[in-house]
């Protein structure tokens, strides 16, 4: 079996693609902890713009919107994505036509399944996303999403909040949108960010756990109904659940 180790780029997974595709004994990931069978052959992937654009312009002709969904695909948390977006690929490139709507294929079932999950979250995050003002009145919104959708949910905010500036940081993956209310670039943050909130910012996030202990009952907690509402792993970010 030949396994394909991309960089994690869209770029260097089409690179991959213009080999794996023919090679139906393969597979393709960006994770380096991928458990390999006896006798695998490793191939670190570079990422080759000419080959790239070969697989891109071929899709692009059989299916318009196929790229889209694969961009979608390639933003899943998960270790097995590529391979998925790989067997996609081959769906369409074997049917020479877009294959969205056969539904009880496997390898369509896992393209909208990857692409669900990626979607819901960007879309639970237009309404959760919590911002604070950090010094010089800047906004400031720290999280940790299970997918790489900081560039998904950016043009939401850049349209809500477009004359005030602010920082969109994904802590997971190291990265932040910053946004100036003319410009927004994304770009790499280090393992560790300080970010000092305004003395307005302090007080009232200490207002807002008074207000939430409150009106909390303790005889009749509704932790179970938050938990529905929004998964725990995203309350690290809540001022009223922290501490």
């Amino acid at each position: 079996m030949n396994v394909y180790i991309t960089d994690g780029t869209e770029e260097c997974f089409y690179t991959a693609v213009f080999n794996a595709c023919t090679d139906r004994d393969c597979v393709v990931t960006s994770s380096h902890t991928v458990q390999l069978s006896l006798g695998a052959s490793v191939t670190a992937v570079r990422t080759d713009r000419q080959k790239c654009e070969r697989v891109r312009n071929k899709l692009t002709e059989y299916a318009p919107h196929s790229l889209r969904d694969v961009s979608v695909i390639l933003r899943r948390g998960s270790s097995d994505k590529e391979q998925v977006a790989l067997e996609y690929i081959r769906l369409i490139v074997q049917k020479k036509s877009p294959v969205g709507g056969m539904l009880s294929h496997p390898a369509v079932i896992a393209a909208r399944d990857e692409m669900k999950k990626v979607t819901l979250e960007a879309h639970r995050f237009k309404g959760f996303l919590r911002f604070m003002e950090a010094q010089g009145g800047i906004y400031y919104a720290p999280f940790a999403p299970d997918n790489d959708i900081l560039e998904m949910i950016l043009p939401h905010f850049i349209a809500r909040l477009k004359n005030q500036p602010f920082i969109i940081h994904d802590t997971l993956r190291g990265k932040a949108a910053l946004y100036n209310t003319k410009e927004c670039v994304v770009a790499a943050t280090g393992e560790k960010v300080d970010v000092p909130l305004s003395e307005c910012e302090a007080h009232f996030q200490a207002l807002w756990k008074e207000y939430y202990a409150a009106v909390n009952i303790a005889s009749r907690p509704h932790e179970k109904q938050m938990k529905n509402y929004m998964p725990v792993r995203y309350w690290k970010f809540m001022p009223e659940k922290r501490g």
